[in-house]
């Protein structure tokens, strides 16, 4: 990718996130690594107590891209034709039509996911998984831009139904908002004393420079040792004496792409260690089962990364054989 065009991207990236942060004060951490889900077309699983601004993000996302919005109250009782829409019997044009459900859309949100059944759960699965769904034994596509955020409590499992581990590993990342500091809680109050956040942000790109982005990820240089290397912190999952089930090979694919993402989200031209390593626990520590439940994911995983070679600094490559897939995005 040239250079003028990365900068572009950088530039849209940056204003798309300026705009999350009317809404979400003080976690541009996080902010940023849903954005690294959304250019990679994944899926994301917020775990977070109640109340802590998990659907404002999913809204200020969605309106931030101009792209469509809903929302799913998981509970026990909810069906998957709840969720995926059903066929009826139309007497004014005396045929059966489809009502499309929630799942029709650009942004779904399905709040405490781990609280529907695991049939229902297995009809989200086929849409994350195959951006379909089947219904009355005919499949039919969602928008080419489908992103499920899914939202669970960390610490209440009572009446839950837990995601199996094939539902896990479909979701891209696992983020936490988490409580605000001190001073960015008083900013949180002041910001609601008046008009609603969300009313705020203004819709800085739409649904097609969104693919043209998601498109240019795949084209952040990426050196066989960077390869390599997330091959390397794979495999050491799966050999570790405290891991019961390492990660598989979708999950080094995503860890890879997460790394071409932030390498563009950081205006830079191919991919570092660095940009692997700060991405190996959200990307990777959901899609783990480990043997105790003494021990914490995301230490096991440092203590991978640190125990792991880390290659030299690639070099830069040049960008002229990538000119025919030059982005064209309006600044």
């Amino acid at each position: 990718m040239s250079d003028s065009n990365r900068k572009t991207a950088g530039k849209l990236l940056r204003s798309l996130l300026m705009e999350w942060e009317k809404a979400i004060i003080g976690k541009p951490d996080t902010l940023r690594l849903v954005m690294i889900s959304l250019l990679c077309r994944g899926h994301l699983l917020l775990e977070d107590l109640p109340g802590l601004g998990k659907t404002t993000l999913a809204k200020a996302l969605a309106k931030s891209l101009d792209l469509t919005f809903k929302r799913i109250q998981c509970t026990p009782d909810l069906l998957p034709a709840d969720i995926t829409g059903i066929t009826i019997f139309d007497q004014k044009a005396q045929g059966f039509r489809f009502l499309p459900g929630p799942v029709f859309t650009n942004i779904l949100l399905t709040d405490e996911i781990n609280r529907t059944s695991p049939r229902t759960q297995s009809a989200l699965l086929e849409a994350m998984a195959e951006r379909t769904v089947t219904v009355d034994r005919k499949t039919r596509k969602l928008p080419a831009t489908f992103m499920v955020i899914a939202t669970q409590n960390p610490i209440e499992f009572s009446g839950t139904f837990p995601l199996p581990e094939a539902q896990l590993d479909r979701f891209f990342m696992r983020v936490s908002l988490g409580y605000p500091k001190l001073q960015d809680e008083t900013r949180i109050m002041q910001m609601n004393r008046g008009e609603d956040p969300l009313d705020r942000i203004e819709a800085k790109i739409d649904d097609e420079t969104l693919q043209k982005l998601q498109h240019a990820v795949t084209k952040v240089q990426i050196d066989q040792k960077i390869v390599d290397y997330i091959a390397a912190l794979i495999h050491a999952t799966r050999t570790h004496k405290k891991i019961r089930l390492g990660v598989s090979p979708r999950g080094s694919i995503s860890l890879m792409k997460a790394a071409q993402a932030s390498a563009l989200l950081n205006d830079e031209s191919f991919v570092t260690p660095l940009r692997v390593q700060e991405l190996v626990a959200p990307v990777l520590a959901h899609r783990m089962l480990l043997r105790s439940n003494n021990d914490n994911d995301r230490d096991l995983l440092q203590e991978i990364i640190d125990a792991t070679p880390v290659p030299a600094m690639p070099e830069s490559k040049s960008d002229n054989h990538t000119t025919e897939t030059v982005l064209e995005l309006a600044e």
